[in-house]
């Protein structure tokens, strides 16, 4: 989670609030979550990682979910469509 804090830091603060917002949280949430070493969701670990643009990953939020298999499997999910 130190990552978000960090990426929260390059943002002004209209565009945290947006961020957070996107997100469907609070900037107040995340940097509860991060200071308390809180395990987020993997819906917000990805909403967080589609809306900074990758800045921010699913593996440096949730090492500890398998995200390579979950990858790909939706890539052959994709190709078979």
């Amino acid at each position: 989670m130190k990552e978000v804090l960090a990426y929260l830091a390059t943002l002004p603060p209209a565009e945290r609030e947006a961020f957070a917002a996107r997100c469907r949280t609070t900037v107040g949430y995340l940097r509860k979550a991060a200071s308390a070493g809180q395990c987020i969701g993997e819906d917000l670990a990805i909403r967080i990682e589609r809306e900074s643009n990758r800045a921010v990953t699913v593996e440096q939020i949730r090492p500890d979910v398998d995200w390579a298999s979950i990858r790909s499997t939706l890539c052959s999910h994709q190709r078979a469509a």
